[in-house]
């Protein structure tokens, strides 16, 4: 009887759940930023999908994205702010000194993330962070 029991409690648990999920609207490269005429909510099971369109709006493709599929979140990353080869503004900024200088992005980057750029008037290779403004923030 309690085998019987946990038996139901346990297929009914391992029952996937309905919700609303993300699919693409046509097929869409790797690279591409996703706009909102991209994205169609749909009715649908899936573990890794989206569920809130805002979610996927304004991300970047890793992977190809075909038209009726479910967009899972590792198919998608946040969208370069920073292109490889693209001059940026290198800014230091240490105890109240500020210096800046251009660069040359060597990767391409989001917001947060850490890329190498080359210092264009002593051509030396350093490391930043990329900021909003689109800029690169040198630390020590």
């Amino acid at each position: 009887m309690i085998r019987a029991f946990l038996f139901t409690i346990f297929w009914f648990a391992a029952l996937p759940v309905s919700a609303d999920i993300a699919i693409a609207t046509r097929n869409i490269r790797p690279g591409e930023v996703l706009r909102s005429v991209d994205v169609l909510m749909v009715r649908g099971t899936a573990d890794e999908a989206f569920s809130d369109p805002n979610d996927v709006i304004g991300t970047e493709a890793r992977t190809a994205l075909y038209a009726g599929r479910t967009i899972l979140r590792n198919q998608l990353t946040a969208a370069a702010s920073v292109q490889r080869n693209q001059i940026v503004e290198l800014v230091f900024l240490n105890n109240g000194l500020s210096m800046s200088t251009e660069g040359r992005a060597l990767a391409r980057g989001a917001v947060g993330q850490r890329i190498r750029v080359m210092n264009l008037p002593s051509k030396t290779s350093i490391f930043g962070t990329i900021e909003r403004n689109g800029s690169v923030r040198v630390s020590e």
